[in-house]
């Protein structure tokens, strides 16, 4: 571990500090600042020569902001003649646009990927992609970790009555048809309607949830706007207070006052995102760092990665 450097952008640095901790390594420094015109200034305060740089950046909000600092961050360390540059990116920004799903859209997820490889980019590291097949667009090594069986472990723990594992749309079906295996539990898909961006209308439930505690599975929270409607479809055909788990919790707008419904019983996320300021305590942040800095060490020293994988999921 004498070569890795570690170096944290501005999206998350708790989090790239808890990585550091776990792999018993500083957190490299780096200055990052604005110039008056809004430019971003990126210097290592460091020598990287040789070296197997990891740069730890979520794409969260503000996600352009973030994006160009992780640019400006990688180009930095290759002109420094860093060995490799490595992204540790959590929380994959601009993943919902993984297709085209009407004319004359781009497929922004692709174009993030180009971008990052051409500027130097040697490995990416991130945690449940809104869309599998995205890895597809490197030509890069991609390790894509999960947290569902450490939320699994989280729900397992609170000895939930009559658990029933929901997915929001046909998409996360996949998923919570894994964690309602995990927790040996029936589970259940919302059937809904998007007329926009960050707008839903739930029209059908398939499976029974009367009497049930709903276990709400999705792999990032932005609004809010969707997770409470299926919250309160939920409850009218007679459910119990619903647990929401996610591996990103992004809370746009007024997400969090939101979320503080009463029909919520806790929101469970990861750390992938800093958790903002002003949260009730139904908020639960289950740490992403170990299995981070776990994954580091892997690629450094050999190994699989897919332990990590399959402790629970297959």
């Amino acid at each position: 571990m004498d070569k890795v450097k570690i170096f944290s952008g501005t999206s998350n640095r708790p989090l790239a500090e808890k990585i550091c901790a776990g792999l018993g390594v500083p957190l490299g420094k780096i200055d990052i600042s604005r110039l008056g015109s809004g430019e971003i200034h990126v210097s290592y305060g460091e020598p990287i020569r040789t070296c197997d740089v990891y740069i730890v950046q979520s794409l969260s909000h503000p996600v352009n902001e973030h994006l160009v600092e992780l640019l400006i961050m990688i180009d930095a360390a290759k002109r420094a003649s860093a060995r490799t540059i490595n992204l540790v990116m959590p929380y994959y920004g601009y993943a919902r646009q993984e297709r085209k799903s009407a004319p004359r859209e781009p497929i922004s997820a692709k174009m993030v990927a180009d971008i990052l490889t051409s500027v130097g980019a040697n490995r990416l590291i991130t945690v449940d992609l809104h869309a599998d097949p995205i890895q597809g667009f490197y030509e890069i090594p991609v390790d894509h970790l999960t947290a569902l069986d450490l939320i699994t472990d989280y729900l397992r723990s609170k000895n939930i009555r009559n658990p029933v594992v929901v997915s929001p749309d046909a998409g996360r079906a996949s998923t919570a048809e894994k964690l309602a295996n995990n927790l040996d539990c029936p589970f259940a898909i919302m059937i809904k309607n998007r007329p926009a961006h960050n707008v839903s209308e739930i029209t059908h439930i398939i499976g029974d949830v009367q009497d049930a505690t709903p276990i709400i599975i999705e792999d990032l929270i932005d609004t809010g706007s969707t997770i409470v409607n299926v919250v309160e479809a939920l409850k009218k055909n007679g459910a119990h207070n619903a647990f929401v788990c996610a591996t990103h919790g992004l809370f746009s707008g007024p997400a969090l006052d939101k979320l503080n419904n009463p029909n919520i019983e806790e929101v469970v996320i990861t750390d992938t995102i800093a958790l903002p300021e002003g949260h009730s305590n139904k908020f639960v942040m289950i740490p992403m760092a170990p299995r981070l800095a776990t994954a580091i060490q892997i690629i450094t020293e050999g190994g699989s990665i897919d332990t990590l994988l399959t402790s629970h999921t297959v």
